[in-house]
């Protein structure tokens, strides 16, 4: 993974509403991610999807969820973040077991802020969109990590060979 090339250097101290289940029960938080670590103490991997339950982004999800033991003994937490509603995300929460936190960023303003909205081409076709990124940051917020046009594919899987002591 290679090393930040962008000027975003810190978690925004905006606040996001991030979505999550908790014995059975969905939990909006609006907290500013600057904060969230803070409180945390533990590092941040942000990862930014197009579109809940489409093939590739449910692929990184599930897998995700399936490594969050391991992340969590490299001291990270993950959280996914794309445009969809909140409403969208508790479905695909529910429907899928996930046991992340999604950010539902409707007015793309984390978007805009670690600049994932880009021009793409799909299928011969150049849209607006937004591209598949992931940022670590450690637990003081600074970001150590950053990657775009990432495959969903075994992504989790291959950062956590990256994180790895």
């Amino acid at each position: 993974m290679a090393k930040p090339t962008t000027e975003v250097l810190a978690l925004p101290d905006f606040p996001v509403t991030i979505v999550r289940e908790l014995d059975g029960n969905f939990i909006h938080d609006d907290i500013s991610l600057k904060e969230l670590v803070q409180n945390t103490n533990k590092g941040l991997i942000l990862y930014f999807y197009p579109k809940d339950n489409t093939p590739g982004c449910t692929t990184q999800a599930i897998d995700f969820t399936a490594s969050i033991n391991a992340f969590d003994d490299l001291g990270y937490d993950i959280i996914g973040v794309s445009r969809d509603s909140v409403e969208l995300h508790e479905k695909f929460i529910a429907k899928h077991d996930l046991q992340i936190p999604l950010i539902s960023d409707g007015d793309e303003k984390l978007c805009q802020y670690f600049e994932v909205i880009k021009e793409k081409n799909m299928y011969g076709k150049t849209t607006i969109g937004l591209v598949r990124s992931a940022f670590v940051f450690d637990k003081n917020g600074v970001l150590t990590h950053a990657q775009r046009n990432l495959r969903a594919k075994d992504y989790a899987e291959r950062l956590l060979t990256t994180l790895a002591p």
